[in-house]
């Protein structure tokens, strides 16, 4: 599946150094750790944006470290949604299909597909702007999926939303990995979000991965002090 091997990567007093992380197919890893580690500079280069000064990135066996984004056939997910404004739900859900050329008959299935899946089929023929924040973060993703990426990197998808949301959209996210098949790489800083989506969590210090392992270990036996402080306020889910 996807592997770091010894990424090195020097941004200003910022670095990766030596760094490895490998990642099974059709996993959910949760990358855990608090602001200012290096998690997206790490996704960054998993998605081609940034090409690390050493190492390699590899996926199913074969380098990739220097294969442009849009060859990688990977989709990304961010905080804030990412959507075009000027274009409806439905526009923006097909945008990366017909980048790619696909019969419109294709593109109107793929997007009716997803567009279910998400839960926004109701809402196909409205502008972004018009949605709250949960809504737009249900479009955001239907338009990562919908090109069958794979591999999905979902950068603190949830933390712009509010309590009741974020619930929500956590327990489609664990639905719709399942579902697919999709393997999804999580960043975020929220020990809840972790204990609760991850078959892995993979926590970042310092620039590193200080532990890894199935949530509910490295919840319970921590490595270090500073891991068990990560999860100090967590609180139990139904989710392991």
């Amino acid at each position: 599946m996807l592997e770091l091997r010894s990424i090195c990567k020097q941004l200003g007093a910022f670095a990766l150094v030596d760094f490895d992380l490998r990642m099974d197919a059709d996993e959910y890893l949760v990358l855990m750790g608090p602001s200012g580690v290096g998690k997206s500079v790490l996704l960054e280069i998993i998605c081609g944006l940034l090409t690390p000064d050493h190492g390699e990135v590899l996926y199913d066996g074969q380098t990739i470290t220097k294969t442009p984004p849009e060859a990688r056939h990977f989709a990304v997910a961010y905080q804030d949604y990412a959507l075009f404004p000027h274009l409806s739900v439905r526009d923006n859900i097909a945008y990366g299909l017909r980048a790619r050329g696909r019969q419109a008959a294709k593109v109107s299935d793929g997007v009716a597909k997803v567009a279910e899946m998400l839960g926004v089929d109701q809402l196909l023929g409205r502008r972004p702007q018009t949605l709250s924040g949960g809504e737009q973060q249900r479009v955001a993703l239907a338009r990562a999926l919908v090109t069958e990426p794979r591999l999905l990197l979902l950068d603190e998808p949830l933390s712009s939303l509010d309590g009741g949301s974020r619930l929500r959209l956590r327990g489609e996210l664990k639905r719709i990995q399942r579902e697919t098949g999709t393997p999804f790489l999580h960043v975020t800083h929220d020990a809840n979000e972790a204990l609760y989506l991850a078959d892995r969590v993979a926590i970042m210090l310092d620039q590193r991965i200080v532990q890894l392992g199935p949530p509910s270990e490295v919840s319970s036996k921590p490595a270090s002090a500073q891991i068990a402080a990560l999860f100090e306020t967590a609180t139990p889910t139904d989710g392991h």
